[in-house]
């Protein structure tokens, strides 16, 4: 019997792509790291031999050492200076609108600290982040604990910045009520454009109220009231299970919006989805927000969230969906949520929180979407007012 051997359908395997790839990128932000820290953190004892390494620790080496920014990225302190880079990082560590376990406010840490086991460099993708864009975290907005309004206002405020400087928004959460106040902020500097919005998740988020204020299970209702992000472009993937209010269903009912189910997915296969994903979220649209709620994924493999729910997605499938997904729309901006480090185990959640956010970045790249060179059309400078004052 002869051995079988494997043989790529295009004659080359993924692997050897890989290596080709690698050989093309450059090294010149690597070489300006290593400058920088040793300007910043002083050469090194005489008996360390690597003269690239300086006494105080600068930079991505090592792993374990440094401030916990996000993948170890300048601190940008003077917010306003935000537009100067390619991406930016903001946390907004915000758990009032959690209706059951609490612990999200500490999500941005837990992610920017397990961010730090990465390099800035993908092997299958031939994408390496430090060369090819530039990358800030402007830390954390300052939530108001205990009053989800107030805090409202000051993400919006915040992302609102963010995004009409033309760097690319990547949120840190929080609970999942930020849904609402990154996508006004978004919408106060769309103009007449519109924004349709990919929502992963394994609850639909569609109440108008939980408990009597806007929570976690509220988003999408208010973001959809707004005429810049109609209900029609809002996309859901992999709801299911025993944690779907009814009266979020009936909104979604009502409001038309799109839903597939894990099984959905599974039996129409990942292709599928991702197209009519992309097909009901870009039509008429003039841009597409990312919402990743880490419970989309199976419970078994993401522990650390406020309402686990068994039967999710795979993370194959979940970063299968989102290469497709981000590669064929252009895309605004994203926000990771709902990343609970008290309930986390060895920082699984975590760790699959920064890998969504680390492809993410490298698809923009492939996709040609990063680095930007002007800023996309529909960013507008003036800021409009988009929603009511809600009482």
């Amino acid at each position: 019997m002869t051995e079988s051997v494997f043989q790529p359908p295009n004659g080359e395997s993924e692997a050897q792509q890989a290596l080709n790839l690698e050989q093309r990128l450059p090294l010149t932000g690597w070489q300006q790291e290593v400058e920088q820290g040793l300007a910043y953190g002083l050469e090194a004892a005489e008996s360390i031999q690597d003269r690239t390494i300086p006494t105080f620790s600068r930079g991505e080496l090592p792993h374990y050492a440094g401030i916990n920014t996000f993948m170890k990225a300048p601190y940008v302190e003077d917010a306003r200076k935000i537009g100067d880079y390619d991406v930016a990082i903001v946390g907004v560590p915000h758990d009032s609108g959690t209706t059951y376990r609490p612990g999200t406010r500490f999500g941005p840490q837990g992610i920017r600290r397990i961010s730090a086991l990465y390099t800035p460099y993908n092997f299958e993708m031939g994408v390496d982040l430090r060369e090819q864009i530039t990358l800030g975290d402007v830390g954390d907005i300052f939530t108001i604990p205990a009053n989800n309004e107030k805090s409202f206002d000051q993400i919006s405020k915040g992302i609102a910045h963010i995004f009409s400087s033309g760097a690319f928004p990547i949120i840190l959460g929080g609970d999942h009520s930020i849904g609402f106040p990154t996508v006004r902020g978004i919408c106060r500097h769309l103009g007449d454009k519109k924004v349709g919005i990919i929502h992963f998740d394994r609850h639909v988020d569609t109440q108008e109220t939980d408990l009597d204020e806007r929570m976690h299970t509220c988003p999408w209702f208010h973001a959809t009231n707004m005429a810049n992000a109609p209900a029609k472009n809002l996309v859901q993937l992999g709801i299911g299970g025993w944690q779907v209010p009814r009266q979020g269903v009936k909104v979604c009912r009502e409001r038309a919006t799109n839903i597939l189910t894990v099984t959905d997915i599974t039996e129409m296969g990942l292709d599928a989805a991702a197209d009519f994903a992309i097909e009901r979220a870009t039509d008429g649209t003039d841009c597409v927000w990312i919402s990743f709620d880490i419970d989309c994924i199976d419970a078994g493999f993401v522990p650390g969230t406020g309402w686990p729910e068994p039967g999710g997605l795979l993370p194959r499938e979940a970063l299968y969906l989102l290469k497709r997904i981000i590669r064929e729309t252009p895309v605004c901006g994203m926000e990771v949520v709902e990343v609970s480090p008290p309930y986390d185990i060895s920082d699984m959640t975590s760790l699959m929180a920064t890998r969504v956010i680390c492809d993410t970045m490298a698809h923009l790249v492939v996709s040609g979407q990063l680095p930007r060179r002007e800023k996309p059309s529909y960013i507008h400078a003036e800021a409009q007012v988009v929603d009511q004052p809600w009482r």
